[in-house]
């Protein structure tokens, strides 16, 4: 069963999460976890809808206002989402670098761009300025 498969009647994760039914009403209607419907009216929680109403009765349990947790709820969410994108920008410039050793120091290209817009292209150690032309926003290169 894959763990976003929403197989749970509202009474079994309630059951699930140790919480009485109408709170999870509730907590759809705040969109707190907001569970699939099916036939479009019946509620269907997931595994990871049962984790989340755990989270959320935890964070209650210790004083954090419904409003707190929401915030917390989405503040992990952003985390988690900054913490993928950084693995995969992490997995890029491993790509990157392998592929430039795998090129060998001839074929090692550097580029910077300076404040007025002029690009500075090294390539084997020599140095070549670009300017860019009025037209389709293109380079020229010069030296």
């Amino acid at each position: 069963m894959e763990q976003n498969e929403p197989v749970f009647v509202i009474s079994v994760a309630a059951q699930l999460a140790n919480m009485h039914p109408q709170t999870l009403r509730q907590y759809d209607r705040m969109g707190l976890v907001v569970p699939q419907r099916r036939n479009g009216k019946h509620r269907r929680y997931s595994s990871v809808d049962v984790e989340r109403l755990r989270r959320i009765q935890e964070l209650s349990t210790v004083g954090v206002s419904l409003e707190g947790v929401r915030r917390m709820i989405e503040l992990e969410r952003e985390a988690a989402a900054l913490r993928d994108q950084v693995m995969q920008l992490q997995r890029q410039v491993t790509l990157w670098r392998s592929q430039a050793q795998a090129m060998g120091p001839g074929g090692v290209r550097v580029f910077s761009a300076g404040s007025t817009g002029e690009v500075s292209i090294k390539k084997n150690g020599r140095e070549a300025r670009a300017r860019q032309t009025r037209s389709w926003g293109m380079f020229e290169l010069t030296r």
